[in-house]
């Protein structure tokens, strides 16, 4: 489902260049008495040779990209705190030549409950470079899944890394959206 849509909104639409962003989202804690929400945010990388099919590597909360260029700052397991809960950032002019594409999706754990966004309680996610917001979304187009694929970054042949906005809801098992989130979004 496009960010366009629904409650979200694209900043800056198609943007081209990018060197360092931020995909951060936020979500309220549950309610007393119930268990904790906790919502991943995970980055798929996707070679020339593979853009749509299976991810070179996969960073999320206990990893981290093998060169470091992408990295999660902040991780929450209940959405306690102040501001944005989990922070991940992609220093895409610094990723190695052979990765073409990344995809940014959020993922809902469903080790206590079954969960869907519908259940989460004000989540939304923004995708931003430095102070540019390229995007924000309160995943209001996919409520009843239980990940989505947030931001898409494509290389060209020159080597500039753009933003493709659009938010493509999972209904399956997160851990299932991790090898089928590359395809999310083929032309």
């Amino acid at each position: 489902m496009d960010l366009q849509g629904g409650r979200g909104r694209v900043m800056s639409g198609f943007s081209k260049a990018l060197r360092k962003v931020e995909v951060a989202v936020k979500w309220d804690p549950s309610p007393a008495g119930q268990p904790p929400t906790d919502l991943d945010i995970i980055a798929g990388t996707y070679t020339a040779g593979d853009p749509y099919g299976t991810a070179a590597y996969l960073v999320h909360f206990d990893s981290r990209s093998p060169d470091g260029t992408i990295f999660l700052n902040r991780d929450s397991q209940d959405g306690k705190g102040f501001g944005w809960d989990e922070v991940m950032t992609l220093e895409l002019d610094r990723l190695d030549g052979r990765y073409t594409r990344v995809v940014v999706g959020v993922v809902i754990q469903q080790r206590s409950a079954h969960r869907t966004f519908v259940n989460v309680l004000n989540p939304e996610v923004r995708v931003r470079e430095g102070y540019n917001v390229l995007a924000e979304d309160d995943f209001g187009s996919v409520l009843g899944a239980t990940a989505a694929a947030v931001a898409e970054f494509v290389r060209d042949e020159s080597g500039d890394w753009s933003f493709r906005p659009g938010l493509h809801g999972f209904e399956d098992d997160p851990v299932v959206f991790t090898r089928a989130m590359g395809g999310l979004g083929r032309p």
